[in-house]
């Protein structure tokens, strides 16, 4: 699929994805379980994690309140 973001915009998605994603295991939460806390789909969760989809600031602020880590570790 064709996108008209540069491809370091992907890349950085994809590191923000996978700083969610060990945050979320360190929680010991699934993808489903998170997806509960958070008010969102499993599929949610997924897409964020793989870099597929850009969450939004809400999204990112509860999924850091949920692994019990600051924003800011989530999007370093």
């Amino acid at each position: 699929m064709p996108s008209d973001q540069p491809d370091w915009v992907h890349a950085r998605r994809r590191a923000i994805g996978a700083h969610i994603r060990i945050a979320r295991e360190n929680a010991q939460f699934s993808q489903i379980r998170l997806g509960e806390l958070c008010g969102v789909d499993h599929k949610t969760i997924h897409r964020v994690e793989y870099g597929m989809s850009d969450p939004s600031l809400s999204l990112l602020l509860r999924i850091a309140h949920h692994v019990d880590v600051p924003l800011s570790d989530l999007v370093r």
